[in-house]
């Protein structure tokens, strides 16, 4: 048995230290009650047996009993989530942790104390649940369905079969705000909108949070100059923010798994065992940040904007006078960002404004910055140190990256008099593509044989590109290009139009799923759709070694693309078949910038293109600089030729006039980011999962009717 090596002395004093209940984050305002939730049914219902009898019902057709069971679910597992916050919150209370003393036995009080509150827990959450905490566990794959909003899929379809429009148009929302990928949903919510006519349904987030909702009013009131109630609402925002952190750890129940890091429990001594339960737990809580980072489908999870909140305060405060408020919330900013120069001027400048009687130096950050980030940090040390003692892999995220920032007034002339001056409101505005914050390496391994390396970034006069042949064969090629006239649609993957980009082209597309679907249903040969699944993980797997990434690329979203052109409307085109654009921001070419910001895809990370064909004219990938004018490398597609390169924007790209025949392609997009995982890309791999399971079978055990 391979032995692991621990050093205890060290740890359990810090492992004691982050069990202690933190001190409460709140600032500013007493906090606005919430409602209280709708009763439930006693006992709660457990919400997985009420999902799989809701889909069961959708899948039968009975759609007035499967939104009945559906909805029940989600009220069940909102209800749960409650129930276990408040039973940690009474607990805690009631029987507080205090640190062990010295000296033998010191730390059994400690322990005792520890196994009070699990009692306490225990018996709480089952009085309240109306039957034993085992009732209510759930497999991961529940778990994972209800995190990334499923649920609601099957909600909308439920709803738009009841012809409850509203209804459906709420769900589809708020299924798409946690999967902006999903191209089908947007185009669900575009089609409902229509259907209603003159009607204007307002879009709903049902499972929106609270923090974001006061701070996205707190920014339009600081928007039209009316800092007070700004102010207001920036500061229910963060008690409303801590207060979901809070939450959020007290669902931290392990132990725990994580797809980034592979970490098994194991038996050993007591501090031993207590330890290698709780860093399973402190990984969940460390994570916390990330699951409240930012409004979903807004921005990437990792581009935190809680260093926001006291951007925008300290300017706030400063309008209305309140200086030693602005001084700490400009302070507090610098925590997460200590070289933000105009910040740092600010600080100078409020600190000039203050009475001589105030000594600037007393003035430090706010408190409830100051313990969330020691927490934090404390938190990084302690998973790093068990990380190597306990011999598994983690890297620590960069949790508070800044993509641009406020591009208006962001700082205070220093030494100018601002009571005659004229100071324009902050706008969250555009945030200009990032530089990369990871370090930008190329020439890893391609990993498979007969692949040819054609050029790099240099070659191509750019940054992270890359030119690949032989990635296919010539008779994978002809096999996929076969496929594609029997899977693709006309204005699939471009919200139904038929020449999203050029009149003088037509476009058709398909997804892996659909593909696998119709070879299942017999439509097109199994074999082939599988081929579209294998060869797009095949180039995942090269872009990922190549560009040497340290974590996993995951795809975005996977569309194979066929572009026409249309007869009789070639003559004198000078148009584009795809105008120059960036895939994770949107180019401005008068301004030299590329604008991070909805509705560009700002998740993606990385983009591939394997071509499928050449016969046909035109059709050349090009790539410019960020006036969208001047060819840095032009490539002509053929069988097999892959190029792929970082998808901001430091690599604008277009496709020129396909004017004869058809240009056929996989476009690939990639991130970095597991919470923008393709939806249909994880129920493909379920399905492949399925079929490598009962290979040699003839039929493929999932329902042909799923519209999912």
């Amino acid at each position: 048995m391979r032995e692991r090596i621990w050093a205890p002395l060290p740890l359990p004093p810090l492992l004691l230290l982050l069990l202690l209940p933190p001190r409460p984050l709140w600032g500013g305002p007493p906090e606005s009650p919430r409602p209280e939730p709708e009763p439930e049914p006693w006992p709660l219902q457990p919400f997985d047996l009420l999902y799989a009898s809701g889909v069961a019902a959708y899948y039968s057709g009975d759609y007035e009993l499967a939104v009945r069971d559906l909805e029940a679910a989600l009220r069940s597992h909102r209800r749960l989530r409650e129930i276990r916050t408040r039973c940690a919150r009474h607990c805690a209370a009631r029987r507080p942790l205090a640190p062990p003393g010295a000296g033998p036995g010191a730390e059994l009080p400690f322990f005792r104390a520890l196994l009070e509150r699990a009692r306490c827990y225990r018996s709480c959450v089952t009085q309240r649940l109306g039957g034993p905490a085992s009732h209510y566990r759930v497999s991961e794959d529940v778990r994972s369905d209800f995190q990334r909003r499923v649920p609601y899929n099957y909600l909308q379809r439920a709803y738009i079969k009841l012809n409850k429009l509203e209804k459906a148009v709420e769900a589809a929302h708020t299924f798409f705000m946690a999967n902006p990928e999903h191209m089908e949903m947007q185009q669900n919510i575009e089609n409902y909108q229509m259907m209603a006519g003159g009607e204007a349904f307002q879009l709903v987030d049902r499972e929106a949070k609270p923090h974001l909702e006061s701070y996205s009013a707190g920014v339009k009131h600081y928007e039209v100059d009316d800092f007070e109630l700004a102010i207001k609402y920036f500061e229910q925002a963060l008690r409303e923010y801590f207060n979901e952190d809070m939450e959020c750890r007290t669902l931290c129940e392990g132990p725990q798994r994580f797809e980034e890091y592979e970490y098994l429990g194991y038996k050993g001594g007591l501090y031993e065992t207590i330890a290698d339960h709780y860093i399973q737990v402190l990984v969940c809580q460390h994570e916390c940040v990330r699951e409240l980072a930012t409004r979903p489908g807004r921005l990437s999870p990792i581009e935190n904007f809680l260093p926001l909140h006291y951007d925008y305060l300290q300017f706030a405060y400063y309008r209305v006078g309140e200086y030693v408020k602005a001084l700490e919330c400009a302070k507090a900013y610098l925590l997460l960002h200590p070289d933000d120069e105009d910040v740092l001027d600010n600080v100078d400048y409020y600190e000039s404004l203050l009475d001589d009687s105030v000594d600037p130096a007393s003035i430090e950050a706010r408190e409830d910055l100051t313990m969330f980030v020691k927490r934090h940090k404390l938190e990084a040390e302690l998973i790093k140190s068990a990380a190597e003692g306990l011999g598994f892999s983690y890297t620590e995220p960069n949790y508070w990256i800044r993509y641009g920032g406020r591009q208006d007034e962001n700082r205070v002339p220093s030494g100018v008099n601002m009571e005659g001056a004229e100071v324009h409101g902050l706008s969250v505005g555009k945030k200009s593509s990032p530089k990369i914050d990871r370090d930008l390496r190329e020439g890893g391994p391609l990993l498979y044989e007969n692949i040819t390396f054609v050029y790099n970034s240099e070659q191509l006069n750019g940054t992270q590109r890359v030119l690949l042949d032989n990635v296919l064969s010539e008779e994978q090629c002809r096999e996929l290009h076969s496929v594609a006239s029997g899977i693709m649609l006309v204005g699939d993957g471009y919200r139904g139009k038929t020449s999203p980009h050029t009149p003088n082209e037509k476009f058709e597309g398909a997804t892996v799923l659909k593909a696998l679907k119709f070879g299942y249903e017999g439509r097109v040969p199994l074999k082939s759709a599988r081929l579209f699944y294998d060869i797009s993980e095949k180039a995942r797997k090269i872009v990922e070694s190549y560009f040497m990434l340290n974590s996993t690329l995951y795809f975005s979203y996977t569309h194979m693309v066929c572009r026409t052109a249309l007869s009789g409307q070639q003559d004198r085109r000078n148009d584009l078949s795809h105008p120059i654009h960036a895939d994770n921001c949107l180019l401005d070419p008068e301004a030299n910038e590329c604008w991070k910001e909805p509705p560009a895809y700002t998740f993606r990370d990385y983009s591939a293109l394997l071509y499928m064909n050449d016969d046909f004219e035109g059709g050349e990938f090009i790539f410019t600089e960020m006036d969208a004018k001047t060819v840095t490398a032009s490539i002509k597609p053929k069988c097999g030729r892959m190029i792929s390169f970082s998808s901001g924007g430091e690599n604008p790209h277009g496709v020129k006039a396909v004017t004869r025949g058809q240009r056929c392609a996989v476009a690939l997009w990639f991130t970095l980011d597991p919470l923008y995982r393709e939806l249909e890309r994880i129920q493909a791999d379920e399905v492949i999962a399925i079929l490598d399971q009962e290979r040699g079978k003839h039929e493929l055990n999932i329902n042909p009717k799923d519209e999912l």
